[in-house]
């Protein structure tokens, strides 16, 4: 007997792309219809993927490599003052201007520069390719279209951008107030 209903292939790209929390709630016709909106882009190792200040226009999801997220501190006498004066007993870990702060290194299967999705704020940070790396871009107009066209799938985007922002934002406030008391 011919089966007239065979289970459908899945690419191992769209199985690597539902694996991301940012899809995992796709169907896999959504998951399609969202791939057909996905750039891939090759960097060199040391290659910068976007500067601290440029207007953020897509998130990046590494395919394969490593990323450096970094930012350019700029000191600042008024905010780095400690709250008790300047108590030389006390020592306050201080960034000179010019200095640079790693802020993390991202490998295989994350996602960063998401905020660029929301709005078309300038970025906090400089993203930089730590190896050769294949990064799968998505632009905020693509996603903006998505809204108009398929508000559910762009729907069940956000509510997982929610989530790993408020993640995000509790692991910040955690770090935060685990060092308070050195300030």
């Amino acid at each position: 007997m011919v089966s007239l209903f065979r289970p459908s292939k899945t690419s191992p790209r769209l199985e690597r792309l539902h694996q991301l929390s940012l899809f995992v709630n796709l169907t896999p016709a959504e998951l399609q219809i969202v791939d057909g909106l996905l750039h891939e882009r090759d960097f060199l190792d040391g290659e910068v993927i976007f500067d601290e200040g440029e207007e953020g226009q897509a998130i990046y999801i590494i395919a394969s490599g490593e990323v450096l997220i970094s930012r350019h501190e700029h000191w600042d006498a008024a905010r780095a003052a400690p709250a008790g004066g300047n108590d030389p007993a006390v020592s306050h870990p201080r960034r000179r201007q010019g200095d640079s702060g790693r802020v993390a290194q991202l490998g295989p299967g994350t996602f960063f520069g998401e905020l660029a999705l929301l709005d078309d704020s300038p970025r906090s940070a400089q993203a930089r390719a730590a190896s050769p790396c294949q990064l799968i871009v998505f632009f905020r107009d693509d996603f903006v279209g998505l809204l108009d066209t398929h508000a559910r799938i762009a729907s069940k985007i956000s509510r997982q951008l929610a989530r790993h922002l408020g993640a995000r934002m509790r692991d910040m406030a955690l770090t935060v107030g685990a060092y308070h008391h050195l300030l």
